[in-house]
């Protein structure tokens, strides 16, 4: 029932004037944001205060979560850095209360050195199957038990050496329906923006056709010129023409603590990018780093509403 205000007539105009003039406001911005997804998707894992995995589930606020790294040394040496979180018990149990309530998890492998061969990338193909997927090889450490991720993301920066990178791609994309859960493997690509620039070098990892999703991170590309360093309508088209199979995500900062460059207030969100970004047949939704800047600044409840 709506309220009744009584009293002087202009004491009630004056109390709905508020609503009137957000309506007015409103409406042609609304009407702009016409190819929303509601996807947001949040890294988890790099501090200690950004709270529980189960938390950042039970916020609302994320239909995936991305949690960071498993970073590659090289020569075989692997090593799990959750490095908010010194102990990982329970964290195989919030992944699985998590999905229960159709949130993805996945884990973000990034390549901190190459893989000199190919026998190096299905090494490396091996441990996360077998450690983190759907694999069962006795004597492999699970460090989150019995849960099953759902997809794994190959994080880079800019100057990554990514050579052989596109071998564990395909196959992990091969075994999607296999293991012992017979899910598919959700694969994602997490990149700077300037990437896209530099195809002898990041294309080879991101052209294989078979990435779900690429995050483009239009924030602190410190390699290249201040139109890589935060959002650009030439560049997102450019992503988007260029991977018509992938989905694209507009990566964001979620405060203006989280990077030294790429910040958008929300008025510059909802009126300025999101109304082009979304016009692109495959924009994905909206990829925040990370849960602890969000946390703090509740970026993403703008995000939500408008992704």
């Amino acid at each position: 029932m709506a309220a009744v205000i009584h009293g002087n007539p202009s004491l009630r105009l004056a109390a709905l004037l508020p609503v009137v003039i957000s309506i007015l406001l409103a409406g042609p911005a609304m009407a702009a944001l016409e190819n929303q997804t509601g996807q947001v998707t949040v890294f988890w894992g790099r501090h200690k205060d950004e709270g529980s995995l189960r938390e950042a589930c039970d916020s609302g606020m994320y239909t995936s979560i991305i949690m960071s790294f498993l970073n590659v040394y090289g020569n075989g040496r692997y090593n799990l850095d959750l490095s908010g979180h010194q102990f990982i018990t329970g964290v195989g149990d919030d992944i699985k209360h998590c999905q229960s309530a159709g949130i993805s998890i996945s884990l973000s492998i990034r390549g901190n050195h190459s893989l000199p061969n190919k026998q190096s990338a299905l090494d490396l193909f091996d441990h996360i199957w077998n450690a983190y997927l759907g694999g069962s090889q006795k004597g492999v450490h699970r460090p989150f038990g019995d849960a099953v991720l759902n997809g794994v993301d190959l994080f880079f920066e800019q100057g990554t050496p990514v050579k052989n990178y596109d071998v564990l791609a395909r196959e992990l994309a091969k075994h999607s329906n296999g293991g012992v859960t017979k899910k598919p493997i959700r694969l994602t690509a997490t990149l700077p923006c300037g990437f896209i620039s530099h195809h002898t070098n990041g294309g080879v990892v991101i052209t294989t056709g078979i990435y779900e999703r690429i995050h483009v991170r239009f924030f602190d590309d410190d390699d290249h010129t201040d139109h890589y360093n935060s959002y650009s309508e030439d560049a997102w088209d450019s992503w988007t023409a260029a991977y018509p199979s992938s989905r694209i995500f507009l990566g964001l900062p979620a405060s203006q603590e989280a990077a030294k460059e790429g910040y958008l207030y929300p008025k510059s969100l909802y009126y300025g990018v999101l109304p082009v970004v979304q016009k692109a047949a495959n924009y994905g939704g909206v990829m925040l780093w990370d849960r602890y800047y969000d946390e703090s600044s509740k970026y993403s409840g703008y995000v939500k509403r408008w992704a």
